[in-house]
């Protein structure tokens, strides 16, 4: 297993498709090259440029570019049909007398850390024990779980008996089936692929070698500096001591040099690491170091706010919104999509456009019955959401009360006050709804795989960072790396709240 290390910015997964590109073109077959990430977007941008390239139908041709776990589940005997889903941990938590909030994700579109964590603490933990191929008395031992031991164990039989019962599986029964019947389950392939191997948990690292004995040739990428999932698995360690030859991408195209020197100074303090050197850009970036975000104009260029934490990030969304930013934040933008279109089609109208049957019915949603729309018209029944219509059409044929001169705040009074009152920074500023923020604020978990030209770090660390540094340091340090490489030009460090519990960069 040939390994290609890849610091921020070097391009490890252009590296890797280059490589599908050149088997391809010697003449391989596509079906005897296995393209695996931990995330279907990964996997499917492998797929639709061997595609554009090369002609290929992505369902015939390219059968293995795809997450693990979704190969594991096309490989093995077990059916989508046949998954644990939410309703069957319903019926398991009524069977234990403990609410067990199980998830089943329909794309199986990520393999860490969607598809193996739980947001159940129980099922986390026993999931967490099966994926580290450890006991779970000794998982549960090392955690901070607030349950007793009886509970867990009881749960955890209750759980395979309930499956085995039933005739259902869980994510992680897919990866051991895969292993315990790999000689059924592993097709022959020329090359494989494999990206993120810094993620990899023990349970997974049996699947990669097992594919590399069924490969002529492997590649594995990744990056053990910016291995920040161990929480959920990850043996970063197992990366780090693979035995075989190693490549390490040496240009940045992202890093610049103010920002490298931050960054090598992080990497250093991490202990278990594979040594590797890469340049940065020739441009030298900005690093400076402010007492709080008040000082910043975030009004041009695109911004990555980020913090250790999620509830750090509690008052700066609130600040952005009272400054009237747009912005993504938890995944989401700062303004639902629907009352932005609410509002936009409802100015549009005015102006006499016309606007979506879908438009309009997501403007009446925010208008009250028998003041602003007749009743018996507030889901506008006899309006197909395909068609498009004028304000005088809604006002003439579907029931609609409101009028031209009725600005949106006034004419959609269901509009929440908090909601009101952003929309008005918003436009005060003149932001506009469709846009794409060019401000996100994320924890630093979230935002792996991400850049920005400015990045703005928070350096505080939640309580139970704080201790966990002092047991793991390696882990804090490989999180501030990633939070310090998000930076394509300036970095802006914030000094913390409280000084005897943050990270010093």
């Amino acid at each position: 297993m040939f390994r290609i290390f890849g610091p921020p910015g070097t391009g490890k997964t252009t590296t890797l498709l280059n490589k599908v590109d050149e088997a391809l073109e010697s003449g391989i077959h596509p079906n005897e090259i296995a393209f695996l990430s931990f995330t279907r977007k990964a996997a499917n941008e492998a797929k639709e440029r061997a595609v554009e390239r090369f002609n290929l139908d992505p369902k015939e041709d390219l059968i293995y570019f795809r997450t693990l776990h979704s190969l594991a589940l096309m490989q093995t005997s077990i059916r989508f049909e046949n998954i644990m889903s939410e309703q069957h941990y319903k019926e398991l938590s009524q069977s234990v007398g403990m609410t067990l909030n199980g998830t089943r994700n329909t794309s199986i579109s990520d393999d860490l850390p969607t598809a193996s964590s739980r947001k159940d603490p129980v099922l986390g933990l026993i999931n967490l024990a099966r994926l580290k191929k450890t006991s779970l008395r000794d998982e549960y031992n090392i955690s901070s779980i607030d349950i007793p031991w009886n509970t867990i164990d009881y749960i955890n039989r209750a759980l395979v008996d309930y499956k085995r019962n039933m005739g259902l599986y869980d994510f992680t029964d897919m990866l051991e089936m895969f292993v315990n019947e790999s000689d059924k389950c592993c097709p022959k392939l020329k090359l494989t692929f494999l990206d993120e191997a810094q993620d990899l948990s023990a349970l997974q690292w049996d699947i990669a070698h097992i594919l590399d004995s069924n490969s002529e040739k492997m590649y594995c990428a990744g990056d053990d500096d910016q291995a920040i999932y161990r929480w959920a698995g990850a043996d970063v360690d197992h990366f780090i001591n693979l035995e075989g030859g190693s490549e390490t991408l040496e240009q940045s195209y992202r890093i610049p040099s103010s920002v490298h020197v931050v960054a090598e100074n992080v990497a250093k303090r991490i202990h278990r690491r594979f040594p590797k050197n890469y340049f940065p850009r020739t441009e030298s970036g900005t690093v400076q170091r402010i007492n709080t975000m008040d000082s910043l104009d975030l009004s041009t260029g695109n911004w990555l706010i980020l913090s250790q934490a999620g509830y750090h990030l509690q008052a700066v969304a609130s600040d952005l919104k009272s400054n009237g930013y747009l912005f993504n934040y938890k995944g989401h933008r700062s303004i639902g999509e629907k009352l932005s279109e609410a509002v936009n089609g409802w100015e549009n109208l005015r102006k006499g456009k016309e606007v979506s049957g879908a438009v309009a019915k997501k403007i009446y949603s925010y208008m009250s019955s028998g003041k602003h729309v007749q009743r018996g018209f507030k889901k506008l029944p006899a309006l197909d959401e395909a068609e498009f219509v004028t304000l005088q059409g809604l006002i003439n044929n579907h029931g609609l009360l409101a009028t031209k001169e009725m600005i949106w705040s006034e004419a959609m009074d269901k509009i929440p006050e908090t909601e009101r009152a952003y929309i008005t920074a918003l436009l005060r500023r003149g932001e506009k709804f469709n846009a794409l923020p060019r401000i996100t604020a994320s924890t630093i978990h979230g935002s792996k795989g991400g850049e920005a030209d400015n990045v703005v770090l928070l350096t505080d660390l939640s309580p139970s960072a704080e201790s966990e540094m002092h047991i793991n340091p390696d882990d804090m340090h490989r999180v501030f790396y990633v939070g310090v490489t998000r930076a394509k030009q300036n970095l802006y460090i914030v000094d913390p709240d409280d000084v005897g519990r943050s990270y010093n960069l």
